[in-house]
């Protein structure tokens, strides 16, 4: 039993290595440059994930992002110099905001028009439900179901 317990405590303590083993620390000689590298990799989408920025995503291209990131801090290359790299090579996609352009107006207005659709589509469909007039028993029709009504009372 002891060795059972030893035995996965040995692999969740080993497997606790293998995880963090992908996480880098990046150094900064100047509290200035690491600021700035944490403010754009939260500016910067992981192109992997889609829904997590480039310094919560543990994808490899998230690493490698925010390797070029870093290299291009220390650098000491401007913000938008950064950000116009990235799109250059990524695309208005890597930015968790992209700016509102022609080629982007999907991007930003596409959600809308998807809702403001379903909301069309919504109305009609209500409206053509309300419009729907109860159909009326002609005198002939009447007259059968009181037989029949009256025949199942008997």
């Amino acid at each position: 039993m002891k060795l059972k317990q030893i035995t996965i405590i040995f692999v969740l303590s080993f497997w606790t290595v293998i995880v963090q083993a992908g996480i880098y620390a990046f150094e900064f000689d100047d509290p200035a440059k690491e600021q700035r590298f944490k403010q754009l990799s939260e500016e910067l989408r992981c192109l992997v994930c889609q829904n997590q920025t480039l310094a919560d995503s543990n994808a490899g291209l998230a690493m490698d992002l925010r390797k070029e990131l870093y290299k291009q801090v220390l650098s000491d290359a401007s913000d938008e110099e950064i950000k116009n790299f990235m799109v250059s090579r990524y695309g208005d996609f890597v930015l968790y905001k992209p700016p509102v352009r022609t080629s982007t107006y999907l991007l930003w207005f596409g959600p809308f028009i998807l809702v403001a659709i379903a909301l069309i589509i919504l109305l009609r469909v209500i409206r053509s439900s309300n419009k729907q007039t109860p159909t009326t028993l002609s005198d002939a029709d009447h007259k059968r179901a009181q037989q029949l009504l009256s025949e199942n009372k008997d």
